[in-house]
C-alpha cells in the first residue's frame, strides 16, 4: 500500500448518500485517503455570509457574501486536492458542481465525474474534461484503489 495520504475533494449534489458510499468503500479497502469538500448543510452554506458578516437588505448581496466565504473553502481545499470527484444528480440545477468541475480542470487536478447515464448529453463538455466518468459511487472507490495502489478488483 502507498504511504502517502491522498486528498480527494468530493463536490456536487447533497441530497443522496453518494459521499458516504464512496467513503465506506474506501474505508473497507483501507486506502490512504482523506476526504474534503464543501459545506453540505444547505442552510449553513446559504446563510454563512449573513450570519458571520451581517444581514443584507438585498438577496443579491446576501448571496454574494455567502458565495465569497464558500469560495475561500472551495479554492483552498481544491488547490490542495490530489483528485476531485464531482457528482451530478437528477434534481436541481447544479451550477456549483459544474463550476467546481471547471475549477478542477483549470487547476489541472485530475477529475472524476459521477452521474447517471441520462445526464451524459447534458454533461458532455464536463465529462470531456474528466479523466474518468463513473456511474456508481463504488466505481469511484475502485478507481481510487487502482490509481493509489494499482489494485484491480476483478
Amino acid at each position: 500500500m502507498s504511504e502517502a495520504i491522498w486528498t480527494v475533494y468530493l463536490s456536487g449534489e447533497i441530497h443522496t448518500d453518494w459521499r458516504e458510499r464512496i467513503i465506506d468503500a474506501v474505508d473497507r479497502m483501507d486506502l490512504p485517503v482523506e476526504f474534503v469538500g464543501p459545506v453540505t448543510v444547505h442552510a449553513d452554506s446559504d446563510d454563512c455570509g449573513a450570519v458571520i458578516l451581517g444581514e443584507e437588505d438585498q438577496p443579491f448581496w446576501r448571496d454574494h457574501k455567502g458565495a465569497k466565504l464558500n469560495a475561500i473553502r472551495t479554492r483552498t481545499l481544491m488547490e490542495r486536492a490530489d483528485i476531485a470527484v464531482v457528482r451530478f444528480g437528477d434534481k436541481y440545477k447544479q451550477w456549483n458542481a459544474a463550476f467546481d468541475a471547471g475549477f478542477a480542470a483549470a487547476l489541472g487536478t485530475p477529475l472524476i465525474t459521477l452521474h447517471d447515464e441520462n445526464l451524459t448529453h447534458a454533461l458532455k463538455e464536463v465529462d470531456g474534461a474528466a479523466l474518468a466518468v463513473a456511474r456508481e459511487p463504488e466505481q469511484v472507490a475502485e478507481i481510487l484503489a487502482y490509481v493509489i495502489d494499482g489494485t484491480l478488483n476483478r
